[in-house]
């Protein structure tokens, strides 16, 4: 008995459609293997700096990656995690950045170099609190979140704390008063909301937060007013008062005729210029005194040290060695005066 023709075309297809799955399950799709390091130490090495010098951060950072894997215990480990910090920072991958300072620290404690790190690491969280798109926009940074800015200070704080003479120390203070100043204002800016819906006690909490972390910043003669302000509506005559003694003492023309805090004066005290340049445009001149006065201590220091200062630039990111001691967000290669010797093999 013969099958109808409509069912033989069907097992025909059946037939066909199982050859085809054994055919493909018995022929997989073959893993990659790893078939080890494509040379020695050294080369991965040479390779990776020169991809750093012009300015091939992939490359370098692929190179630098396979050193961390097929050499741990190298010639050149440590100085290679450095480099990868350096080309990560570049790439601005911040995160793993991060992630690899703390490794760094956490194996290798003694480390020449580690105040480097530690550096580094603040640098990376700074960075990490501006947004791509963020960073080219009116937004004032106090208005953001500022998480990162607060881990960054005490990044700074631990690297001063632990390395005092490190030569990054005192860029990092000059972070540290960035950064401050950024801190104060967005507690600012949260006191005046406050105020606006009449929260006194949380604007008084907020200005005092100002006034005993930040006693050196813009934003302290508003503080003080808003504290005036702000006890004087919670009822408290007699601490607004004592608030009020010491804005005549500092800040009188913060005070009306009739003793009562002018409040509108204090929040132009602080202008918007000043505020959104961190203190740099819109300073006072006892202020810009005080900087000049520092920038020729800076300066006679600098000439003192005139054939360390090449080196010096490099391992701070080109900032320690500038004539203007601005606050730079751009990075620079890590200490390569370790292993020229062996670069030069």
């Amino acid at each position: 008995m013969s099958l109808p023709r409509y069912k033989v075309t069907m097992l025909a297809l059946t037939v066909g459609l199982a050859t085809a799955f054994v055919g493909c399950s018995s022929n997989p799709k073959k893993d990659v293997v790893d078939t080890g390091p494509k040379s020695n130490e050294q080369t991965y090495y040479n390779n990776a700096m020169k991809s750093l010098d012009r300015g091939q951060y992939g490359d370098a950072a692929k190179a630098l990656e396979e050193m961390d894997t097929y050499f741990p215990t190298g010639q050149y480990a440590q100085q290679a995690q450095l480099e990868l910090l350096y080309t990560k920072f570049k790439q601005k991958d911040y995160e793993v950045t991060l992630a690899l300072a703390d490794r760094f620290i956490r194996l290798n404690p003694q480390h020449p170099n580690l105040d480097y790190v530690f550096y580094i690491r603040g640098v990376s969280n700074m960075e990490q609190n501006y947004d791509s798109l963020l960073r080219y926009t009116s937004l004032k940074q106090s208005h953001r979140d500022v998480g990162y800015l607060k881990v960054a200070y005490q990044n700074f704080v631990d690297l001063i704390r632990r390395f005092p003479s490190s030569q990054y120390s005192v860029d990092a203070a000059q972070r540290m008063k960035f950064i401050g100043q950024e801190l104060a204002e967005s507690e600012m800016n949260a006191a005046r909301f406050n105020i606006k819906r009449k929260a006194y006690l949380a604007a008084v909490e907020r200005s005092q937060w100002i006034v005993e972390h930040f006693p050196q910043t813009p934003q302290v003669p508003e503080a003080l007013a808003t504290m005036a302000y702000g006890y004087d509506k919670l009822g408290d005559k007699a601490t607004s008062q004592q608030y009020i003694e010491i804005l005549k003492l500092n800040y009188p023309h913060l005070v009306k005729s009739n003793g009562e805090v002018n409040l509108r004066a204090a929040r132009r005290e602080a202008s918007w210029v000043n505020r959104v340049t961190l203190g740099i445009v819109g300073r006072s001149d006892k202020a810009d005194i005080s900087s000049s006065e520092s920038q020729n201590t800076v300066e006679k220091n600098a000439q003192s040290t005139e054939q360390k200062s090449s080196l010096l630039n490099k391992l701070s990111f080109g900032i320690l060695d500038r004539s203007d001691r601005e606050v730079s967000h751009e990075p620079a290669r890590a200490d390569e005066s370790l292993y020229d010797s062996q670069r030069k093999q």
